[in-house]
């Protein structure tokens, strides 16, 4: 009997070859993400959920149709006993829930079981915003004089300027900026294309960095992002993560600073300045307003900790 097997099984997925019926499952899987135009890296790890199920439920011959409620629970307890973090597993019953989701759609499972499991609980992260003082503190601490310099300078100026996600920065082409206009063209998540507003300071850096330092890195390579590595190529989010990490330690910041901070810190000044959440929701590029809401919680949370501080019968 299947279910009688499981004691005598180890814990974690196995790297034995995934068996056929589920291959065609993480095949119908990537063709209705690549319809959906969901993002590389959501595939790839979607992709990778469903073969370590896979893999997990051939030890039992469990095709994907005979996965029902009680064998995924019981997935999702072994996850757990393997001490992945709840939102890892969370993540990956999200993988397994669009994978079944798909398999009902073509007629080949009669219902979702992940549709039973609820996610595990997590804790509610509220993002690190940066006070104003402290992002000026740390832009106006990078020099402009080297070609690298000002490129950072422009680079971290306009993350901040315009709420942009480090996947969003080093994806700027030289034709992105308009100047005329003041601001963007930036091509967010799914490829939903947005125009966000540029300030001065950033809009100057900018041009600086075209006018003075690009043509320096570019060295004749053509390559059409904005912004250029040494050799002249398009920096990666590791690059950006790397260089703000520099520059942080040079402004003497209190930990770590990821270019998400001044992404946190954009949509909080904005809030804090009184400005609309669903304007903020747009300069964002977020799909869903419950996604902008978790800045309201910053603001309550700030003000709750200006009301402990400072009122006599807090």
């Amino acid at each position: 009997m299947k279910k009688e097997a499981i004691a005598a099984q180890a814990n974690g997925p196995s790297s034995a070859a995934l068996p056929a019926p589920w291959a065609a499952a993480r095949s119908l899987l990537d063709q209705d993400l690549r319809r959906r135009d969901v993002a590389d890296g959501t595939r790839r790890l979607y992709a990778t959920d469903v073969e370590e199920l896979g893999r997990w439920a051939a030890r039992y011959d469990l095709a994907p149709a005979e996965i029902d409620y009680p064998w995924l629970r019981r997935y999702a307890a072994q996850m757990a006993e393997r001490g992945l973090a709840p939102r890892t597993v969370a993540r990956k019953l999200a993988g397994l829930r669009a994978c079944f989701r798909v398999l009902v759609e073509h007629g080949l499972m009669e219902s979702n079981p992940a549709d039973l499991l609820a996610s595990p609980k997590l804790p509610q992260r509220l993002p690190r915003a940066l006070k104003p003082a402290d992002v000026a503190a740390l832009l106006d601490r990078i020099p402009a004089f080297t070609p690298l310099e000002q490129r950072d300078r422009a680079l971290f100026e306009l993350a901040y300027a315009c709420g942009l996600r480090a996947e969003e920065l080093v994806d700027l082409d030289v034709i992105s900026i308009d100047f005329d206009g003041e601001q963007v063209r930036v091509e967010g998540k799914g490829g939903k294309t947005r125009f966000v507003p540029v300030g001065e300071h950033a809009l100057a850096a900018v041009a600086r960095y075209l006018e003075r330092a690009r043509g320096t890195l570019d060295a004749g390579t053509g390559e059409p992002a904005l912004f250029l590595s040494k050799t002249g190529r398009r920096l990666s989010t590791s690059d950006v993560r790397r260089r703000l990490r520099t520059w942080a330690r040079h402004a003497a910041s209190q930990g770590a600073v990821h270019p998400h901070a001044l992404r946190h810190s954009f949509a909080t000044h904005l809030l804090e300045g009184g400005a609309d959440l669903r304007a903020i929701q747009a300069l964002l590029g977020h799909a869903s307003i419950s996604t902008t809401q978790v800045y309201t919680r910053v603001e309550s949370a700030r003000l709750r900790a200006a009301y402990d501080r400072s009122h006599p019968r807090a």
